[in-house]
């Protein structure tokens, strides 16, 4: 039997200090249990993949076991599409809960139970308040909450009252069970805490059996406690809840209690992490859905082309603290770029097209160039590239009037095209508004790339495609979502997505598949986002790595 208590080989960081000593003097055999508790109000973002990665992470490497909990508390929000969601996220990312997936609402039998008993301890009571009345009498962190009129009901008169609330005698808002605790408290969570409320909703998996639901703060402890949980880790500004959370365990009189530790949440640069402002951006039609490639949620990053192995290895990078910092977003970017930077295959596409014909070149005549698929990964093989007499190169690759040090093609200038020959640009031809719109070139059959020319040599080199033989497809750009305005906050890009639509492609491309990854030539990472004749590929992220050039400068 392995000896759980020896994690020399983990790298630590404190909670694994925390549950490390609380291992020791254990059985070998004694286990932790963790869970991940989220709630079916949203779609899970990249904040929540941190999460997912630490609770299922920790199981892993102490060989325990990882709970899947919805804590569907609050019908209002929730549904079965978020439901089925999450758990797709958890699957994608590498993660199983095998048989431990539970709900809130399994418990709701025993939750109002124990509601009942802190009742009978004199320890909650049915207020009359309205939610504004509450929230003005709890006071604030200068002054002191003010008790409810409410609060010295008899026990029998709260007995009956939440029965009649739990049998739908009232309405919304027209009461309330609420904890007996301190309204003088310094921690404002401790002041006589709502722990129930009406609301007759129909529940996505209780449907109109229940009127009154539990209040996240009250839920959350006692289903750890009811599924054995020994270390309930959530994220930083549960720290102010977790008096509350050890108070309702105690009056309850839970053996073994859960002991909840707090991390700091991510925070990433040009990123909303707001469930409620992803659900607005949605709701308002600023993006396409909750997996637009421009949302920060998993299935926004899976359709964007992100790797589970990419957000892994960035949850494992920016590591576990325990005060709140702000990650910049380029360190993401660095982790998907160096996933796919030796798995990919490479591939030319012109997404901005400018028609050059190589007057000497013989038409009709078609050439098929070899080409390696990868600069660094011989395993990914060759292919075939049909060079002929009319091609694309990208128009920014051609400049009429160029600054010093521009290296590309120019009036009488000569480059090479990749896998190709050298060009020299002999002509420019313009339409009647001037507008550059195809080059006459020359090409020398001497400089066939492969056999060793040395003759001379040329500074400029072209990715390019076969006018004839390319696939016309449609690209989108994205960028990030969010920038950040003068004052610091952070504002809507309104320039988050670029469309091209007459974009050219290698035929070789003609049998990609939906979700497969490549690298365009000096545009950056993409993936196909919808196959077949009329193909669409997103930017998974461009080349140019930001996070390793301020590295490198520390």
């Amino acid at each position: 039997m392995e000896n759980n208590n020896d994690k020399s080989k983990i790298p630590s960081n404190f909670i694994k200090n925390i549950i490390n000593k609380d291992l020791e003097g254990y059985l070998l055999d004694k286990k932790i249990h963790t869970r991940f508790p989220p709630e079916p109000n949203g779609y899970l973002h990249i904040g929540h993949a941190k999460s997912i990665c630490l609770n299922f992470g920790l199981a892993k490497e102490y060989d325990a076991p990882c709970n899947l909990r919805f804590d569907d508390t609050n019908p209002v929000k929730e549904d079965t599409e978020y439901v089925d969601s999450i758990q797709e996220d958890i699957k994608w990312l590498g993660f199983d809960w095998e048989d431990r997936k539970y709900y809130a609402s399994d418990y709701f039998e025993k939750l109002y139970e124990y509601a009942v008993k802190l009742i009978k301890k004199g320890k909650a009571f049915v207020c009359d308040l309205s939610a504004d009345e509450i929230r003005e009498f709890r006071g604030n962190y200068e002054k002191p909450g003010k008790e409810s009129p409410y609060r010295k009901r008899t026990i029998e008169e709260n007995l009956k009252l939440f029965e009649e609330m739990k049998n739908g005698v009232y309405g919304d808002g027209e009461k309330v069970l609420r904890a007996k605790i301190d309204m003088a408290a310094p921690n404002i969570n401790m002041r006589d805490p709502v722990i129930y409320r009406i609301a007759k909703v129909e529940h996505h998996r209780t449907g109109e059996e229940w009127c009154i639901y539990p209040m996240y703060d009250f839920a959350h402890p006692l289903s750890d406690a009811l599924e054995n949980i020994t270390h309930s880790i959530c994220t930083l500004e549960f720290e102010d809840h977790r008096p509350l959370y050890d108070w309702f365990l105690k009056e309850l009189e839970i053996e073994n209690p859960p002991k909840q530790i707090e991390f700091a949440r991510l925070n990433l640069t040009n990123t909303i992490m707001s469930k409620r402002h992803l659900r607005n951006l949605v709701e308002q039609e600023v993006v396409e859905g909750w997996d637009d490639p421009r949302m920060p949620t998993i299935s926004g990053l899976r359709r964007r082309g992100y790797t589970p192995e990419a957000i892994k290895n960035f949850c494992e990078k920016i590591g576990v603290a325990k005060s709140n910092s702000l990650v910049d977003i380029s360190i993401l970017e660095h982790c998907i770029r160096e996933d796919l930077k030796d798995t990919t295959r490479t591939t030319m596409a012109v997404l901005n097209p400018l028609k050059i014909i190589i007057t000497n070149y013989p038409e009709g005549e078609v050439e098929y160039l070899d080409a390696d698929n990868s600069r660094t990964n011989s395993e990914l093989g060759k292919r075939k590239i049909p060079f002929a007499r009319e091609i694309y190169i990208d128009r920014e690759d051609f400049m009429e009037k160029p600054p010093k040090k521009f290296f590309r093609l120019y009036p009488g200038n000569e480059v090479r095209l990749k896998h190709a020959y050298f060009i020299k640009c002999e002509e420019v031809i313009k339409d009647e508004n001037g507008n550059v719109i195809e080059l006459r070139c020359t090409y020398d059959p001497e400089t066939k790339s492969g056999t060793g020319f040395t003759g001379r040599k040329v500074k400029g080199t072209l990715h390019w495609v076969s006018a004839k033989h390319s696939l016309k497809s449609e690209v989108r750009l994205y960028d990030h979502l969010m920038l950040e305005d003068e004052a610091g906050e952070n504002i809507i890009n309104e320039n988050s997505l670029k469309i091209l639509k007459n974009c050219y492609i290698e035929e070789s491309m003609k049998d990609v598949k939906a979700g497969e990854r490549y690298q365009f030539m000096r545009h950056g990472f993409f993936i196909c986002d919808k196959a077949g004749e009329k193909a669409v590929y997103n930017r998974i992220v461009s080349l140019k790595d930001k996070w390793k050039k301020i590295k490198n400068k520390k």
